[in-house]
Order: structure tokens, then sequence, then C-alpha cells
């Protein structure tokens, strides 16, 4: 039995965005019926039934976690870079399965004038390598090095195109290539590439655990587009990370695939059909029979932070599901006796929301990671980290 809650007042001012009648599930009732009231309850029935949902039915199972021989070679360090204000560390990420070897060129940026151990930020890049140029001779917005090391934080990158290429090659390449079965069919809850892209982000913490200089307990998995899908996903399956920034990201990121604005399911797994399990494709035009939604993903990192960013001109990306998300997952946040949003009213551009432990800002503009999007990232960890 699918059990589900009502969504009404909260998009009745809204005109361009009619959805009264909509039916979202409830991540309160387990599937037994049990209405979950503690977050002990939380913690030990419904947030385990949630996640096993969304690797059924939509992201896939991962069938490794850390590999036995992965190791860490530290193949650079430069402790003047950015004219002395940052220590570089630049690391090799190995790792070999059944069906050969892998590697993650990571890059990570520690401020020299604070104290250590440092927090920061891990950013899933989904873009060419240049928007990651640990040189600085190509430096862009996407990651804003020089401004994150100013407010006192680190800046780690690696490119995800290292875990797994994004292309549908019937997941012959990346990881999938190498801890696959062979010759054994595809099931269809195997992992898709986004939830690939979240197992390297975990091997990218692994090594951060290793590294004194970082603060691993106090660390941010974000990623825009395709890689704000990646780090919601990364943030609910691997609980190290205390936050996970999703920019952006829109169908099977943090909108509310119910509402049917934007990109839809049919779509996105037309265009990206190595994205998500084979599963996903069932509830092609059928979002209303998905047995989870992205509200209950959002959800899945309580009682740690999560920052959902929006765009005005981002239509395809549905900012109000994205908003709606962070209203609907706040009821377990307050299991915990903490405030995830603290209103249920979408804010003007600009006037980020930063009180809860949900955080989310509305940002004028277009698809795209800015540096304003970075300083409301920051601002929010000052706030909840400092």
């Amino acid at each position: 039995m699918k059990l589900f809650v009502i969504l009404g007042v909260f998009l009745m001012a809204v005109d361009a965005y009619p959805s009264d009648n909509l039916l979202l599930p409830d991540p309160l009732k387990s599937a037994e019926g049990m209405v979950i009231s503690s977050s002990e309850q939380w913690q030990a029935v419904r947030r385990a039934e949630i996640l096993e949902l969304f690797r059924t039915h939509v992201y896939g199972r991962t069938p490794v976690g850390r590999p036995t021989d992965l190791r860490f070679e530290t193949k650079e360090i430069t402790p003047t870079a950015l004219s002395g204000s940052a220590t570089l560390k630049l690391v090799n990420i190995r790792y070999s399965g059944a069906g050969g070897e892998g590697m993650i060129e990571l890059s990570v940026f520690i401020p020299n004038a604070v104290p250590k151990p440092v927090p920061g930020f891990l950013l899933i890049c989904n873009r060419s390598r240049e928007n990651i140029d640990h040189t600085r001779e190509n430096k862009s917005p996407f990651w804003p090095v020089e401004w994150i090391i100013e407010r006192g934080y680190v800046a780690a990158a690696f490119l995800n195109a290292d875990v797994d290429p994004d292309k549908d090659d019937g997941f012959q390449d990346g990881v999938h290539g190498i801890f696959d079965s062979k010759n054994v069919p595809r099931s269809p809850d195997a992992w898709g590439t986004i939830a690939a892209w979240a197992w390297g982000a975990s091997r990218v913490m692994d090594y951060l655990e290793t590294d004194e200089d970082v603060d691993a307990t106090r660390m941010a998995a974000i990623g825009h587009s395709r890689g704000g899908k990646t780090a919601l996903w990364c943030g609910a399956e691997d609980q190290r990370f205390s936050m996970a920034i999703s920019n952006n990201s829109g169908c099977t990121g943090a909108a509310i695939a119910r509402r049917k604005q934007g990109e839809s399911i049919e779509a996105i797994n037309r265009r990206f059909p190595h994205w998500f399990c084979a599963n996903y494709k069932e509830y092609n035009d059928k979002e209303d029979e998905l047995p989870v939604d992205q509200h209950e993903l959002v959800a899945l990192m309580a009682p740690r932070l999560v920052y959902v960013a929006s765009a005005t001109e981002d239509n395809w990306a549905d900012p109000m599901g994205e908003f709606l998300a962070c209203v609907h997952a706040t009821p377990v946040y307050s299991l915990f006796g903490l405030t995830g949003l603290n209103t249920d009213e979408m804010p003007k551009p600009e006037h980020p929301l930063h009180d809860g432990h949900i955080g989310y800002h509305l940002r004028t503009g277009g698809h795209g990671l800015t540096e304003y999007d970075w300083n409301c990232y920051m601002d929010f960890a000052d706030k909840h980290w400092k």
C-alpha cells in the first residue's frame, strides 16, 4: 500500500505552478503504517526503508564499498600555493577490481592562515577539467578557490569522469567495467552513473579522513546539475558528509517529480539512460506511481545540513519543485528538535534562507554555479559550522 501526504496551501499563491492536488509519499509513515514520531524511529526504521526504495527504483544498488586495495598517492605538495595563502595537495586515489584499475585525481587546497584541521567543500565536477584547474591558469567561478581559501575553507575537487565517463556505453567503462560481474545480465536495480559518481565522492572522503589538515567531520559534498543530483545521493548514502549541497539539480535531484514541471522522468531517462537504474524507466510518464519522491531524498540528510539552490531562469530544473522538496523534508528535521526550512513561502531572489538545517536560495539568472551561490554556501557554513 502506498502512503501519501497532501500538498496544498504552499502553492495556492503561485498561479504559475498549479499543484494544489499534489500527493506526496509521507516520509513519516513506515511501510507497515507506523507513524514515525521520534528520531530513534526514523533512524532505526524509516530512513533505511526510504534509502532502499531509492536504491531499488531510482539510483541503483552499489555493489562495492571501499575497495580492499584502495590507496592514496600524494604526487605533489605545494605549501606556497595561491601566493602563499594555501597549501595545494595533488593526490591520486587508486583502486582495482576484477575488470581492471581506476584512479581519481584529487586536488585539495588548504588555507594556511587558519588553525588545522580545516572544514571545507568537495566539488563533484561535472564539467571539463579546466573548471577545476589546480594551476589557476584557468580560473572559473564554478570553483572559485581563491574565495574559498579567503573564507577559511578547504577547496577540494575531482572530475566525475575519472570515476565513470558520462556516456551510455552499456556500463562497460569506468567503475562499472571494473566492478560489475562479467557475463552476467545487469539486474534492474544495478547502479547507474549517478550512483557511480557518488561512490567516487565516498572514496575521496576515505582519503580526506587520513589528511590531518582536513576536518573530515565537517565536509560538504557539492555539485551542480547532474553533480547536484550526485551530491544529494552521496550525502544520503554516506553519512560521513556533514552537508550536501544541490545547485540547480532539478529532476531526480531536489525537484519533486510529481509536479511534472520542467524536466520529466521520461525526458531524463531518454536523454541520459545510463544515469539511473533500469527500474527507473518503469516510471516514465508515471511519476505518481513512484514509491518515493525527492523531498525524501532531501530528508535522508537529517539531522545533517543540506542546501538546495535554484535560479529564476532555470525552469527545466523547476525552482518551485526544488523549494517544496525542502518544505516537505522539514518534518523529519523536527523529529530531531531541529528547524529544517523555517518557512513555507518561496523567497524572493537573492533572499537566502539560512536559519534552519535546510538552506535554500533562489538566484537571479540561469543554469550555472556562480560566485553568488558559493558565497551563500559559505555563509551557511559560517553560521552552522563556526
